[in-house]
Formats: C-alpha cells, structure tokens, sequence
C-alpha cells in the first residue's frame, strides 16, 4: 500500500543552480542580487509599496508589530483560531490580545464582532487569511479607519490571493507572509513583510538591518551607518532568497497544479456535505481560492480522531492543528472570559488534507474515497 505524505517540498529545477550563483557572487549574507530580484517581483506583481524579505513570517509579524509602536498595554484585536506567531509577536511588544471568534462559515476571524472590542486602548488589527482566503476586508478596513486603528494582515498562506481584485498583504498597513516549505511557494524558512503606506518604509528598513541605516548607507544615502532605532536580524541569506527565486519564476504553474487538485478535492467530497453534514472550505464572492489547503470540518472531536485513525490506518498522513489561544496554557488566565465557540470548533473538528504539488490524482482520489468509504457514502 503506498504511503501518502501529507506533504512533499517541490523543487522547480533552478533552486540548485541560483544557490551555486548567489555563493559565487561573493554575497550571500543577504539583499544580494536574489533578495532584490524577489524583492522587484514581488513589488511589480502585486504593486506593494515594499517588499521586505525576512527569515521567517513570524519575523515579517515581529517586524509590524515595532512598526506599530506597541507599548506594554497597548490592546491588539487577533482571531483566536491561528497560529501562535500571529499574537506572540505583539505580546513580546507588551500588547493584550482581545481574542476575536472565527466565522462559522470559514475560519476567518467574524468582522461583525470587532467593534465591540475595541476600546481607547485598541492599537491594531490582526486579520489572519485563513487557508489563503481573505477575510472580509471592506468592513475590516472601514473600523479600523474609523478608529484610526493599524491594520496588520497575517497572509501566511495568502501568497497569491485577492479581495475583490485586490491582493492580500496589500490591504493594511503591513501584510505578512511565510515561505515555510508547507505553503505554495517556499524557501525552506522564510518570509516577507509588505509596507503600503510609504511614511513606514524607511524604519521598516531600519527595523530589518538591527535599528541600523545600513541599508540607506550601501544606497550612498548616508555616508556613514550607525545605530538609530530598535530592530534585530531579521534579514535572510542569499541562499534562502535565490531558492525562493526559483520558486516564484515557477508559481504561476505551481497555483494551476494546486488549483487542480483542490478541485478534485472539493468535487469528490461535495456529498460529505450534504449526506453527513461536513464542512468544506467556503469561498466568499469577494475573494479568490489560491489553493493552499484543503480541510474538511467533522461533526466533532471524536469522530475526527475516528477519521484520523481510518485514515492511518490506510497509510494516509492528515493534519489537524491550532488550538484555541485563547484556552492556551499561556494564555487562558489573561482571556477576559468570553466563549468563542467557532474558534473551539474548528480546534476539534477542523481537519487537513495531504496537499503539495507532486501529490498524484491518483492519490487525492485514494484520500477521497478512504474518506468516503468512513462515513459510509
């Protein structure tokens, strides 16, 4: 029986060879000729203001979250149902996180209830893109205007997507994104952080360099660099960037294969939904799939678990994975008490597919039909 992967890093052909040339550059310490080449694709493809490339998404958060000024009790407003890089960035800054519920139609954070929230101490707005699918960003930006709030979108799994026309990590004052080697492109480790609004630019750099003018000094901005802001390393190696350089020449063939196989997934599975009640991915009139991942959504907990082991036991790896941060070890004493019950849901019942490139029709037909032939369809 073959053994299913739940997932498989791609190498397009080129990541080698633009490895070997960024080391004989004689510059691989990073914003070489490779971080400038992602960087320009980056910024022409999705017209960002700047694009920063950085050693990992939770960096890119790291990063917004200096770029916001927290201060210790500044407030932050994040989706309970995310990754824990999304919040512990802004708690390092000092930040309270007022734990926002998801959807019940996806997992996105409920816009409806960010209001209520804020207070004179709200600072921000975390709107995490669950699955690359964007949240429900007009009345998100509208609040956050109104209230003269910063808004910061984690697009982690994003790359590639849009609201309204509009691309993801476009939309707020930041935009994050990762390169891990389980998203559509990828660099091993790595990440990205997008400016939009041109007054935050400069620091931005600054931030990125340890709080150093370094990067206006090998502009010949300055004739000297020193010491000027807080900041840290958060800059990659040319390695990293000359492969995801690699990748990005390849994405528009990496999102055609990826879209293929969510549409089998989706297609063979629509019976779930309506003869056992499963919940599959929904994907709102204002946004774009960029197929990152498929999941379905089980009745509860324990028949998750059943379907884990069914799955196993056919030599089929599937994923579940974040809790609630709002009932975290860490965190659960500083919760202030309300009950996010989606965001819990999706913690028990929220179950992902094996997804990647190479993956075979073939396979994603053999995972539809162990899953199938559990609920007895």
């Amino acid at each position: 029986m073959k053994h299913i992967l739940f997932n498989k890093p791609l190498l397009t052909g080129k990541e080698n060879e633009y490895i070997k040339l960024a080391v004989e550059s004689g510059k691989i310490s990073g914003d070489g000729i490779y971080t400038k080449k992602c960087h320009t694709f980056f910024e022409e493809k999705y017209g960002f203001k700047k694009a920063l490339l950085t050693t990992s998404c939770t960096d890119a958060l790291e990063m917004t979250a200096i770029l916001c000024n927290i201060l210790p009790g500044d407030e932050v407003i994040a989706p309970s149902f995310t990754f824990v890089s999304t919040v512990n960035a802004f708690i390092l800054r000092g930040a309270k996180i007022v734990f926002i519920d998801s959807r019940s139609d996806n997992p996105n954070m409920d816009e409806t209830q960010i209001e209520p929230l804020i207070t004179p101490r709200t600072k921000a707005i975390i709107a995490v893109h669950y699955a690359g699918i964007a949240c429900d960003m007009g009345p998100i930006m509208e609040i956050a205007k109104k209230h003269n709030l910063l808004l910061v979108e984690d697009a982690a799994q994003a790359i590639d997507s849009y609201y309204n026309g509009l691309p993801l990590g476009s939309l707020g004052h930041f935009g994050a994104f990762s390169f891990h080697e389980t998203k559509n492109v990828i660099s091993g480790e790595g990440g990205m952080i997008t400016i939009n609004h041109p007054e935050y630019i400069t620091r931005a750099e600054i931030i990125r360099e340890k709080g150093t003018n370094r990067s206006a000094f090998f502009r010949g901005e300055v004739d000297k660099y020193g010491w000027v802001d807080i900041g840290s390393s958060f800059l990659p190696s040319e390695v990293i960037a000359a492969f995801l350089y690699a990748q990005l020449e390849n994405l528009e063939m990496i999102q055609k294969r990826r879209k293929h196989i969510w549409d089998i997934y989706f297609h063979e599975l629509a019976l779930l939904r309506e003869k056992r009640g499963i919940q599959l991915p929904f994907i709102p009139a204002y946004a774009t799939n960029n197929a990152h991942m498929f999941y379905v959504v089980c009745n509860s907990l324990q028949e998750r678990s059943a379907l884990i082991e069914h799955l196993k036991q056919n030599s089929i790896e599937s994923v579940f994975h974040y809790l609630s941060l709002h009932k975290s070890s860490f965190y659960k004493n500083k919760h202030d008490g309300r009950e996010l019950p989606q965001s819990d849901r999706y913690t028990d019942c929220l179950l992902r597919l094996a997804f990647f490139y190479e993956l075979e029709d073939v396979d994603v037909m053999t995972v539809t039909s162990k899953i199938k032939e559990f609920y007895k369809i």
